[in-house]
C-alpha cells in the first residue's frame, strides 16, 4: 500500500490533476477487463464442451439404436429369406461354408436358423461319380502325383453344372474349382481370337506371317519382317497349334490395350459372376507396355488367372451364340414343409460376341482336336462308337509356376451331338508335380465319352437321364 501511495504522489507532482485522474481510471479498468475476458472465454469453452459432449452422446445413442435395428433387421431378413423366394446371393449367404466339392449324391440337407432345407443339385451322378473314381485312381499313382486337379462340366444352354470334382494337396476339404486361381496360359488365346474375329473381321482362313519357333515370344518376333525363314499360317492353324508369335502380333499391333481389356471384361475377367456358392473372380492385369499386350494376347504370362469354373463358362460361349451364362449348381431348395423357396434358372451374364463370330471360334476350337495340340489325345475319335457322334472342340494351355516345381496343364472345350440336342462344356486344370501324370485333355476326353454314352444308353431304353 505504501508503495502504491508513493507512486500516486509522484504521478500527481509530475502531471496535472486531470491527467492524474485519467491515469488512475486506466489503471483501475485493466484488471477488470482482463477478468471479464477471462470469464467470457471460460464460459465459451464450457458451452462448447457441453455442446460437443451432447453431440457425442447423441451420436453414440444413434449408432447403438442403428446397430440394434440392423441386428433385428438381419435376423428378420434371414428368417424372411428362408420363408420366401431366394436369390443366388441369398443362397450364397445362407450356405456360407458349404463348398459342394466331390458330392456323391444330388440331394443335400442343411440346417439353417433351425430349419432343415433340402437342396437338389444339377449334378449328373453317373458323370460325377465316374470322374471322382477316375481322379482317385489317377492320383494314387505315386510317380504321377498331381498337386491340384479341378474339373467342371456344365450344360452350355442353361449354365447348370453337371460335374464338379477337385483335389488340392494343401487342403483336401477345399474346392479348387471355384476358390483357387490358376494361370490361364494359352487358354486366353480363346478371348484374343474372339476379339480379333469380332473387331478386326478375321476368319479361320486369315493368313499371318511369323518368324522363329511357334511356342516362343521374343520381341524380335513381333516385327513385320519377311525373309526366307518366314512362315505363313492361317488363323485356324495358329489357334489349333497355339502359335505364340501370331497371337502376340495380334495383341501388340492390332487389338492393343483397349480391346484386350474390353474383351477380357466381356468374358468375365475382373467381374463378379453370381453363383450359389462363393466364386473367386478371375483376374486380368494390363499395363501401358506394348510387349505385355503381346504376352497377354498369347497367354505367355502368369498374371492372367482363372478358376476352372470360369474356364467351363468360356468354353460354353462358342456353343451359346456368343453368350456368357451365369453358372448354377442348385436346381431347387425346399423347406421342411416341401415348399420350394429357390429355383435355379438360366441367366445370361453378357453377350460377348455375335453369333457369327461365335461360329468362327467354334471352328477354331474344332481344329485343336483334329490337327492341333489335342490331336494325340483324341486320335481315332472318329472311329469311336460314342465320340464319333460328336462335334468336339477345345483349347489347351500349359505353363510352369514361378518356382518351376509345378506345371499347369489346361483343357477347356465342348462336345455336342451331331444329330441331337445334348451339349457339354468342360474345363480341366491339372498341376503336375515332378512327373506328368494324367493330362487335362485326357480327363476331358473320358468325361465326354462317359457323359454321352450314358445318354445314349438311356435313349435306347427310352429313359431320359438327368441332364441339368
Amino acid at each position: 500500500m505504501r508503495n502504491q501511495f508513493e507512486i500516486n504522489r509522484k504521478l500527481l507532482q509530475e502531471s496535472g490533476w486531470r491527467q492524474y485522474q485519467s491515469e488512475l481510471w486506466r489503471n483501475h479498468r485493466r484488471p477488470s477487463i482482463k477478468r471479464w475476458l477471462f470469464r467470457i472465454a471460460a464460459v465459451l469453452i464450457t458451452v462448447s464442451a457441453t455442446i460437443s459432449l451432447g453431440f457425442f452422446i447423441k451420436d453414440r445413442v444413434i449408432k447403438q439404436l442403428k446397430s440394434n435395428s440392423e441386428d433385428k433387421v438381419t435376423t428378420e431378413t434371414s428368417t424372411q429369406r428362408i420363408n420366401s423366394q431366394l436369390t443366388k446371393l441369398d443362397v450364397q449367404r445362407l450356405l456360407n461354408g458349404e463348398n459342394f466339392i466331390n458330392l456323391r449324391n444330388r440331394r443335400k440337407d442343411v440346417v439353417i436358423d433351425g430349419q432343415c432345407l433340402t437342396l437338389e443339385t444339377s449334378l449328373d451322378l453317373p458323370l460325377q461319380n465316374f470322374l471322382i473314381d477316375k481322379m482317385d485312381r489317377f492320383l494314387s499313382r505315386r510317380r504321377a502325383q498331381s498337386r491340384h486337379v479341378g474339373i467342371v462340366a456344365l450344360n452350355p444352354d442353361s449354365g447348370k453344372i453337371v460335374a464338379m470334382v477337385g483335389f488340392d494337396e494343401n487342403d483336401q476339404s477345399a474346392n479348387p474349382c471355384v476358390g483357387q486361381l490358376f494361370p490361364a496360359a494359352s487358354v486366353f488365346k480363346l478371348i484374343t481370337a474372339a476379339a480379333a474375329v469380332e473387331e478386326l473381321g478375321y476368319t479361320s482362313e486369315t493368313v499371318f506371317n511369323y518368324n522363329g519357333r511357334k511356342h516362343t515370344l521374343y520381341k524380335s518376333q513381333l516385327k513385320n519382317r519377311i525373309n526366307k525363314y518366314t512362315n505363313r499360317i492361317s488363323l485356324r492353324d495358329s489357334f489349333a497349334q497355339s502359335v505364340n508369335p501370331v497371337f502376340g502380333k495380334i495383341g501388340f499391333q492390332k487389338l492393343r490395350r483397349d480391346n484386350l481389356e474390353k474383351y477380357a471384361e466381356a468374358f468375365g475377367f475382373n467381374q463378379s459372376i453370381q453363383f450359389e456358392i462363393p466364386l473367386v473372380s478371375s483376374e486380368f492385369i494390363i499395363s501401358d507396355e506394348p510387349y505385355q499386350w503381346a504376352e497377354i494376347a498369347s497367354g505367355f504370362n502368369r498374371k492372367t488367372v482363372i478358376t476352372p469354373l470360369h474356364g467351363a463358362l468360356l468354353a460354353s460361349v462358342p456353343l451359346n451364340k456368343g453368350r456368357l451364362l451365369e453358372p448354377t449348381l442348385i436346381d431347387r431348395i425346399v423347406d421342411e414343409s416341401g415348399k420350394e423357396i429357390y429355383s435355379g434358372k438360366a441367366a445370361t451374364y453378357h453377350q460377348t460376341i455375335s453369333p457369327e463370330s461365335a461360329s468362327i471360334v467354334r471352328d477354331l476350337m474344332r481344329a485343336t482336336i483334329t490337327s492341333g495340340t489335342c490331336r494325340k489325345t483324341f486320335r481315332g475319335f472318329q472311329r469311336d462308337s460314342i465320340l464319333s457322334q460328336l462335334n468336339i472342340g477345345g483349347k489347351t494351355g500349359s505353363i510352369n509356376n514361378a518356382t518351376h516345381d509345378a506345371r499347369y496343364d489346361w483343357f477347356v472345350g465342348y462336345a455336342q451331338q451331331k444329330n441331337g440336342p445334348v451339349k457339354l462344356a468342360i474345363s480341366v486344370v491339372v498341376a503336375h508335380g515332378d512327373y506328368i501324370g494324367t493330362k487335362a485333355s485326357q480327363y476331358a476326353k473320358i468325361a465326354m465319352r462317359q457323359y454321352f454314352s450314358t445318354y445314349s444308353a438311356n435313349s435306347k431304353t427310352q429313359e431320359t437321364p438327368h441332364r441339368g
